[in-house]
């Protein structure tokens, strides 16, 4: 039996070293050590042995399973590194290559000239204010001088949450909050989205956005209006441009006015995107109506102010020459990659 032993441990060592992977050695271990291994199939034949043979060759056994055990272990690293090393060959990387360009995103044209009349207005002494888009009726409407059977508040145009509770039609509800909440003098424009039950088309959109803006101090005047609303102008479409003020009709405002630039392709002498006209509507302006100071706790015989209201999208229209507003949602990247 110790000759079987001594068998058992040459032919197992000699078969380890000639082992070339990690499979091979798990077979090798079975073979050997398993519950039916070689090795065990001997230790089950001590029972045969005299009282005096059994330990000698017990404490044989023990070593030379011992011993494989080591062998095993040890090939088993030895098959590991080699496997690291030819991972590390096959997969090393040549470190002067140039590197994968990396995809960037970019700004939206609306985001473009967001930024730009934001800079424009930051640069007059103006901030930015904010307010929820879904908006009481208060302070969208009756705040602002809107009464109930003003057309604005009809269904056809509002998106009604309730009876008191709507989608905002305009970003003017940030206005009488920060007149509510703040004392003059206020400089502040209100960027954000807006919402009209409008048929989607080439220049309408039930989601759109709204740039508007408001002055309170005392001594304010309709110079003061011209003076910055051309300022505005001037560094958004060049200092030749020139505006003009066309009286209108605003519940919130009195007096009130449309503001037309001079067209900024033809220089006022007529072209396709002007009609021929020479003058381009761009916003609607006009003096706070003394109504919607009082709504806000601002005495109008010791302060008067002025707004303004422009559309986004219109800016963004002419600024970039696009005919079609729904170009702008669509998210076509062959269009995007054009700004």
């Amino acid at each position: 039996m110790k000759q079987q032993l001594e068998e058992i441990r040459e032919s197992a060592k000699s078969q380890l070293s000639k082992a070339a992977s990690l499979a091979e050695l798990d077979t090798l271990r079975v073979k050997y050590l398993g519950k039916k291994g070689e090795l065990t199939a001997i230790l089950k034949q001590m029972g045969k042995l005299s009282a005096e043979e059994r330990p000698i060759i017990g404490q044989l056994a023990n070593e030379i399973r011992a011993d494989l055990e080591a062998s095993i272990a040890e090939s088993v690293e030895d098959i590991k590194q080699k496997l690291l090393e030819q991972k590390l060959k096959s997969e090393k990387i040549d470190v002067t290559l140039p590197a994968k360009k990396q995809a960037l995103g970019h700004k939206h044209p609306l985001s473009i000239v967001l930024d730009e009349v934001k800079d424009i207005f930051f640069g007059m002494g103006f901030s930015i204010a904010s307010g929820p888009e879904v908006e009481w009726d208060y302070y969208n409407f009756e705040a602002l001088n809107i009464p109930e059977n003003h057309p604005a508040r009809d269904t056809q145009d509002t998106f009604y949450i309730t009876e008191k509770m709507l989608l905002r039609t305009q970003t003017s509800p940030c206005q009488i909050r920060v007149m509510e909440n703040q004392k003059p003098p206020i400089r502040i424009i209100a960027p954000g989205r807006v919402y009209r039950s409008d048929a989607v088309d080439a220049t309408h959109s039930p989601l759109f956005h709204q740039i508007e803006g408001l002055v309170v101090d005392k001594g304010i005047t309709m110079a003061d209006l011209k003076g910055n609303l051309e300022s505005f102008a001037k560094r958004l479409y060049g200092e030749q441009t020139k505006i003009r003020l066309r009286p209108h009709h605003f519940p919130f405002t009195e007096p009130s006015c449309e503001i037309d630039v001079s067209c900024f392709r033809c220089g006022g002498k007529g072209c396709p995107m002007c009609k021929g006209e020479g003058w381009i509507e761009i916003l609607g302006a006009g003096m706070v109506h003394p109504k919607v100071l009082r709504n806000c706790g601002i005495d109008p015989d010791v302060y008067s102010g002025f707004a303004f209201g422009l559309g986004l999208e219109r800016l963004v229209m002419f600024r970039f020459n696009i005919d079609d507003m729904r170009l702008l949602y669509e998210n076509d990247v062959r269009f995007l990659n054009q700004f």
